[in-house]
């Protein structure tokens, strides 16, 4: 028997010491792969996900792989991960929504829409898929169909306030103000200090020429969030148009200080100084725009270059 047993059973033994070792470096890369992502080591984490996916795919790891690419800034590696899991779980509404944001960081709209469809498809009820795809079809500027898909989101979450935020911006591009401030309301009703519904009220309130209000809206965010950029420079942009160019100035310098980071600061009160005839100063900041932001740089110049040309000067710009 023994003879037998070493003539006929050792290829078993061996495969089964070979299936017992791929098991355990699977285990090892998947683990060590999970504690490398928790402390933000996301090439070595990858590493040991693609690693651990050619011994064996799992949905777990691929699952893992594509989310340690996205946050990596690997978008299309995630992008391709996600349309393999979603081949191997085709109900698994979690990953059609990950492919559908990842798709919208891509600016691939008409994928994303496909992926929310599948995921409404897969369950009705489910809130975010409608919030999603109608976000798509706004970047697709189907604002009636967006309306609709975030109205069912509305619908199945009645306290879905980024839903209604989304809503309100919707209206609001199709210049229903009346309707775009009932969404705003609804926002402020659930989330009383969410400040993009305060910077869309405020635009909204420009628009129709109600200032105070919109100046109020806009102080409300700088108080509850004295970094909010937009704030400051939708501030701005209006005080400079109402030619009260010294409260810009004090504003944007105020902005300035707590965000020297910030190209668009600069270059916003750069408009402010040119505006009150100093160019010295305007120039300043115009570099140190450029400075923080090279890529910007052609759009800064001609800016400056068209605003030195409306005021008729003539020189540095």
């Amino acid at each position: 028997m023994g003879l037998l047993s070493s003539l006929f059973g050792g290829s078993k033994t061996a495969e089964n010491q070979q299936d017992k070792q791929e098991k355990k470096n699977f285990e090892i890369l998947k683990y060590d792969g999970m504690r490398a992502r928790n402390i933000r080591q996301l090439p070595y984490a990858i590493k040991c996900f693609e690693q651990a996916l050619e011994i064996k795919e799992e949905p777990e790891v691929m699952q893992l792989l594509a989310s340690s690419y996205a946050e990596n800034g690997e978008l299309n590696k995630a992008r391709l991960q996600l349309q393999r899991l979603s081949a191997l779980t085709p109900d698994n509404i979690e990953v059609l929504l990950m492919l559908a944001s990842i798709c919208n960081s891509l600016h691939d709209f008409n994928a994303m829409q496909d992926a929310c469809q599948q995921a409404i498809k897969q369950n009705e009820a489910y809130a975010p898929a409608y919030y999603l795809a109608g976000k798509a079809a706004h970047a697709l500027h189907d604002e009636l169909q967006a309306i609709v898909m975030l109205t069912k989101a509305t619908v199945k979450k009645e306290d879905y306030w980024e839903a209604y935020l989304l809503r309100a911006e919707v209206l609001w591009s199709m210049r229903q103000a009346k309707d775009a401030l009932e969404d705003i309301e609804k926002v402020l009703s659930i989330s009383d200090n969410e400040e993009d519904a305060f910077l869309l009220k405020a635009k909204i309130m420009i628009a129709t020429g109600q200032l105070e209000k919109a100046y109020s809206c806009l102080d409300l965010v700088m108080e509850v969030n004295p970094f909010n950029e937009k704030a400051y420079l939708l501030k701005g942009e209006v005080l400079l148009e109402q030619k009260q160019t010294d409260q810009a100035e004090a504003l944007l310098t105020e902005a300035v200080e707590l965000m020297p980071q910030q190209a668009n600061l600069y270059q916003a009160r750069g408009k402010v100084y040119l505006a009150k005839g100093e160019k010295e100063k305007s120039l300043e900041d115009m570099k140190k725009a450029i400075e923080l932001n090279p890529e910007n740089e052609k759009l800064i110049s001609g800016h400056y270059d068209n605003q030195e040309l409306t005021q008729n000067n003539s020189g540095i710009y």
